[in-house]
Formats: C-alpha cells, structure tokens, sequence
C-alpha cells in the first residue's frame, strides 16, 4: 500500500473510497471543503484530513504541499470532487451555474492532477496514477444537464492525454466512469430531472473497482472502467 489522495472525500464516492482505503492499510489524504466532515473519516487509519476547495489553485497547492510534508509522496490521487448544477434545458442554464459547474467539474480536476502530477514526476521513486472520476454521462447524457455533461466528455480527453503525458514519469492516469451508486448527489439528479426511477447499486461497488485500479502495478493500467447498476438502461437515457 501506498499513499492515496482522495477529493472530494467528505460524501459520496469519494468517502467510500476513502474508508474502503484506509481499512486496506492505505495512508490515505481526505480532501474537501468542510474539514469537519472529514475528520471522522481520518480517524478510522493514517489518515489526514485537508480543508480544500479544488476550484481554487493557490488551496491546492497548499493542500498538496501538506500531505507532502505529511506523507513524504504521493502514490494515488483519486480525482473525484464533482457537483451538479440545477437541471435546466440549454436557454435556461444560468451562466452562474455553468461557471460553478466547470470550476469544480474540470477546472478543480485539472488543478489536482497537475499537483499530483509534479509531485510523482519528481519524487523518489518517481511515478504514480491518477484516476479520474468520469461518469455515465461521458458516454450518455441525462436529460436537462448540459454542463455536467460537457464536463464529463471533457474529462475523457484529459484522462487520455494524462496517460499519454505520463508515460515517460512512470505516470499512470485511468477513469472510472459511474452509473446509478446510491449516493446524495444521484438523488439530487434524479430528483431535479424528475426522472423515472433507475435502478442503483450500492456505492461500495465503486470503492472495490478504484481500489483495484489503485492497487495495479505502474506497468498496468486501466484506461477506462464502467461501473453501472445491472439493468440501467445505457442508451437514450434522456
């Protein structure tokens, strides 16, 4: 086991990953905006919680300058923090929200694997992975989502081009694309786009499939990997 950074680990997907990991023996940095929420999860291994907002550079910078001086390297980042805007057709997207949207979505992805990135290209031994959390709406959109949609095709280009920056730093770089795992931000979406009610799966089922990702060796890799609830339909889901 290693060191894994996880974002976004204070709900969700991201404080799945972050238990499961810390009950594997993984030292394990819990990034998000609320620290408090986070300490819990710290506290069940050798875990570090970080009050980040991943939309801001100069707060990741420092947050991963702490689990440095905490850790001494950084070996996983789970890029995972994400949120989802109101549902709104085209014309009626806010301005206000598209901006939230790829500040977290993309631009808070970009920051934290640029920080990971620099730190495993120089560290010794040097390398590591990144994986990113992309979505079923890479492949397929949900209805009334057109930011949380471009975002998540976006993040498909950045996962590949990452794998493809990274080979010569012994720099892994996977996704892990998502339909349906119980959590509040899947009732947040289903609730806003009305929709009928889709199968789900437990959010621990994504917590096994990182985990397995993280714990290849640097001359393997996952590209991509979709996790979905068995019988969710995979195409028209608008």
């Amino acid at each position: 086991m290693g060191v894994m950074v996880v974002t976004g680990a204070s709900a969700g997907i991201g404080h799945a990953v972050a238990e499961a990991a810390l009950a594997e023996g993984w030292q394990v940095a819990c990034l998000a905006r609320s620290e408090d929420k986070l300490a819990e999860v710290a506290a069940k291994g050798e875990g570090l919680a970080v009050a980040c907002d991943v939309s801001d550079a100069q707060a990741v910078e420092r947050a991963f300058a702490e689990v440095v001086a905490r850790f001494g390297r950084i070996d996983v980042l789970f890029n995972n923090a994400g949120m989802f805007p109101p549902a709104a057709l085209p014309d009626e997207v806010t301005l206000e929200d598209w901006d939230a949207c790829i500040a977290v979505n993309l631009t808070g992805m970009f920051l934290c694997a640029r920080a990971a990135f620099a730190q495993m290209r120089r560290q010794a031994p040097r390398g590591g992975r990144i994986i990113n959390n992309g979505s079923i709406s890479g492949q397929v959109p949900r209805a009334k989502s057109l930011a949380y949609t471009t975002t998540k095709h976006a993040i498909n280009g950045m996962t590949k081009q990452i794998a493809l920056d990274g080979r010569d730093f012994d720099i892994a770089c996977g996704q892990i694309d998502v339909g349906n795992a119980r959590t509040g931000l899947l009732a947040n979406m289903d609730a806003a786009a009305a929709k009928t009610a889709e199968p789900t799966m437990d959010v621990a089922n994504v917590a096994r499939s990182v985990l397995h990702m993280a714990s290849l060796p640097l001359d393997a890799n996952v590209l991509n990997m979709t996790v979905m609830a068995s019988g969710m339909p995979f195409l028209g889901r608008g």
